[in-house]
């Protein structure tokens, strides 16, 4: 079967836009519409689905990913209000993915992942787990509101014209396609091109970042964000 691309689905969202095709979300005192994707899978060949990404915003997130801060006022700069949303009184989230793969909190899950391709380049174990059991209580503890949206990240080591890739499979609960995919696409870009450098250092051989394939349980478009689709 043939894998759809980023246009595609960006086509797919649209005709569910014009077609009034929305889907309900909230309760009786706060309802919205989205327009929403279920068990969306294409390969993300593009850094953007909907709205190019800010780079430059992207970079200061970054910078808090690395520092593996959980509290969204480590955030360089000004704090978007997304994050500000989901933070607790204090400011503390769970969705630092810089803490999620780094951490010895979190299991040291870059590590493990490079790991056991360094032991089998063949192996289906080569996972980084974001999410874990306790999410379904932690997501509001103190008053917070953050279930984490990545689930895991699964990697193979292919052989495409005599060379050999990392490639990607991101395996998403809920993603935003506006905002939250740009976001998120240049960050697992990032730890992909390390994984790879990494791989190709410690072996010795030219492993080259690869695929990355895209699964969301939930891929939408909220509606306060439905400026950002043309009509056609």
């Amino acid at each position: 079967m043939k894998e759809l691309k980023t246009k595609d689905i960006r086509k797919e969202l649209i005709r569910k836009y014009n077609d009034n095709e929305f889907r309900i979300i909230g309760n009786d005192t706060q309802e919205s519409r989205t327009i929403e994707i279920q068990n969306a899978r294409f390969l993300a060949d593009h850094d953007w689905i909907i709205r190019k990404p800010n780079y430059e915003y992207f970079d200061r997130e970054l910078q808090w990913y690395l520092n593996q801060s959980l509290n969204v006022n480590d955030i360089p700069g000004d704090t978007p209000m997304m994050w500000k949303a989901c933070a607790d009184k204090d400011g503390y989230i769970n969705s630092n993915y810089g803490w999620c793969v780094f951490s010895s909190d979190n299991g040291n899950q870059y590590k493990s992942c490079l790991n056991k391709f360094l032991d089998d380049q063949h192996t289906r174990e080569a996972i980084m787990i974001y999410n874990r059991p306790n999410m379904q209580t932690e997501y509001n503890k103190n008053g917070m509101h953050d279930f984490m949206c990545c689930q895991n990240v699964q990697y193979f080591i292919n052989e495409r014209d005599d060379k050999k890739y990392v490639d990607a499979i991101v395996n998403f609960r809920s993603n935003d396609a506006v905002f939250g995919y740009c976001n998120d696409y240049l960050w697992n870009v990032y730890i992909l091109e390390m994984l790879a450098m990494d791989l190709s250092n410690m072996t010795h051989e030219d492993i080259q970042a690869g695929q990355i394939h895209w699964n969301a349980g939930s891929l939408h478009v909220y509606e306060r964000h439905f400026k950002f689709l043309i009509k056609e």
